[in-house]
């Protein structure tokens, strides 16, 4: 390729006003992009018109300055760097914090800084399927984050399941839950994410219930497979639900200054509805781990059928050989050979003997 000062003089200046090509990481995604609905509420209602992240808050902070109860929520899907620290800059979010809702794959967990508090919450959805034997996954699994302050609400969803407009719209429904404020909200996300816990362990009883019946089940073969699938989808709900027990008694009895006494009681049956999917998940674990030692010993049992079977059979096969063996040798002089009826007494043999084996086995229980 020619240097740049062997181009031509008319080339050159081309080459100089032509601005340089952009990087794909200095190319910024706006944060409308991910944001999936932003509103202004006060009073309880809604505020007409769409908004801005940036515009939101303003417009919050004016009619918190005349005096009213106002806050702003924001939601995200799957924002990127640049796109969330936008949002961390005009909400004043901490960066710590914008860094677990950037990268996900956090634990249930909840964490303050200054007055924000900062909760993770695992959402879980029931995959459907024919029967446990044919399924890939039973659960899965997504997160939403939730930032909350004095005035504002932001929540960070990661999963194509868990949207939160059904929650967004009961609540629009209800200006009195509004009325107290944005921990109100962080309150009915944590009370949907939580039934749907309570919702998923209910079905996957079934699956459980019907894996049961197949393993006490005298004809059927047992697929150990797909017990231990099952076991590990109760391993990734306990991975959900166990650890925001813990965040959630501390939000019962910490951050009194942050959260009114009214919505506290409202996380208090939040906090025992988690408890009930928590003690379940812990039952089905030990009800699977009791079915896998009743799979193996059912295994072990129809292995030791199987090999009664094969031994009578060939206890059977064994007298046919044994005398054909015998006659096979070509000897000269061995009884029988010269006599007419030979052969076929032979055989009569055979057959009365391995007849008498099989009606023996048989009455054993070995075939």
């Amino acid at each position: 390729m020619p240097s740049f000062r062997a181009l031509p003089p008319a080339l050159r200046a081309s080459a100089k006003a032509r601005p340089p090509e952009p990087d794909a990481k200095s190319i910024h995604v706006p944060v409308a992009q991910a944001m999936v609905d932003c509103g202004v509420y006060s009073g309880g209602d809604r505020l007409r018109g769409k908004y801005t992240h940036a515009a939101a808050l303003n417009k919050a902070r004016e009619l918190q300055a005349a005096g009213e109860k106002a806050f702003v929520w924001i939601g995200l899907h799957e924002p990127d760097e640049f796109q969330m620290q936008s949002v961390a800059d005009v909400f004043g979010l901490h960066e710590l914090a914008v860094e677990d809702a950037v990268h996900a794959h956090q634990r249930p967990k909840l964490e303050r800084y200054d007055k924000t508090l900062f909760l993770v919450l695992k959402t879980v959805t029931y995959v459907e399927h024919e029967s446990v034997a044919l399924a890939r996954e039973i659960v899965e699994t997504g997160e939403i984050m939730i930032f909350v302050g004095p005035d504002f609400v932001v929540t960070v969803r990661h999963g194509e399941h868990g949207g939160l407009a059904g929650v967004r719209k009961r609540l629009e429904s209800s200006p009195a839950i509004l009325k107290l404020g944005p921990f109100a909200v962080m309150h009915a996300i944590a009370d949907h994410v939580v039934d749907s816990y309570l919702d998923v362990t209910d079905l996957m009883e079934t699956d459980i219930d019907t894996m049961e019946e197949d393993i006490f089940s005298p004809r059927t073969r047992t697929n150990i497979e797909s017990i231990y699938l099952l076991k590990r989808e109760v391993v990734e709900m306990r991975r959900a639900v166990a650890p925001l027990t813990l965040a959630l008694a501390r939000l019962l009895t910490d951050h009194n200054d942050l959260i009114s006494v009214e919505v506290r009681r409202y996380m208090r049956d939040v906090h025992d509805h988690n408890v009930q999917a928590s003690d379940r998940i812990t039952s089905y674990d030990e009800m699977l781990s009791s079915l896998v030692q009743a799979a193996l010993g059912k295994v072990a049992m129809q292995q030791n059928v199987d090999m009664r079977k094969i031994s009578a059979w060939v206890a059977i096969a064994a007298v046919p050989t044994a005398m054909a063996g015998i006659y096979g040798m070509n000897f000269e002089h061995m009884p029988e050979l010269q006599w007419t009826w030979g052969y076929p007494a032979v055989l009569l043999a055979m057959a009365t003997i391995c007849f008498i084996l099989y009606r023996t086995f048989r009455h054993n229980d070995w075939l």
